[in-house]
């Protein structure tokens, strides 16, 4: 018999983007895989696996975390979201649609733990500077975009949501 018998998984229940979810986890496993291959949500992405690149942010209890260095039993009873949580079922987000006006996506592997930080950041910080976006930017690995676009699209946003139908 194993010695990751079905005896070592752990229930993990949580909130996924505002919906009650459940699976079983190994004690080691990473949230980023819990996400993905046990409860489908696959728009969190694996890149270094070390915390650095990014590609795994998610919100854990509305601050962005990286999955990759998460285990999916510090999760259990937590509220988690995820890029799918970002838009509803009719329309992409506000940040969503600003990246895709200002083509601030390219492979989009990237996309999904950017935006995540973007939408935990512009939740704290509302009148940012340019410097201050890249700076929180910096967290993060991009090879396609040369960040110009991701840092026009997050100032645009936090402009439309300072006029008044957003306050």
């Amino acid at each position: 018999m194993s010695v990751l018998s079905r005896d070592t998984l752990h229930e993990i229940k949580l909130q996924l983007n505002g919906n009650p979810r459940s699976g079983h986890a190994h004690p080691r496993l990473l949230l980023s895989d819990f996400l993905r291959h046990e409860l489908g949500a696959t728009g969190t992405h694996v890149g270094c696996e070390h915390g650095v690149c990014g590609a795994c942010t998610v919100r854990i209890d509305g601050v962005a975390q990286r999955a990759c260095m998460t285990l999916a039993v510090q999760a259990d009873g937590r509220e988690l979201q995820t890029v799918e949580g970002l838009a509803d079922d009719a329309a992409l987000g506000d940040l969503q649609a600003a990246f895709k006006r200002h083509h601030a996506l390219q492979c989009g592997f990237c996309t999904a733990g950017i935006l995540m930080s973007c939408a935990d950041w512009l939740g704290r910080v509302k009148d940012p500077s340019e410097a201050q976006v890249r700076e929180m930017l910096s967290g993060h690995l991009c090879r396609c975009t040369g960040y110009a676009p991701i840092v026009a699209a997050v100032l645009e946003v936090a402009h439309l949501r300072k006029e008044p139908a957003h306050a």
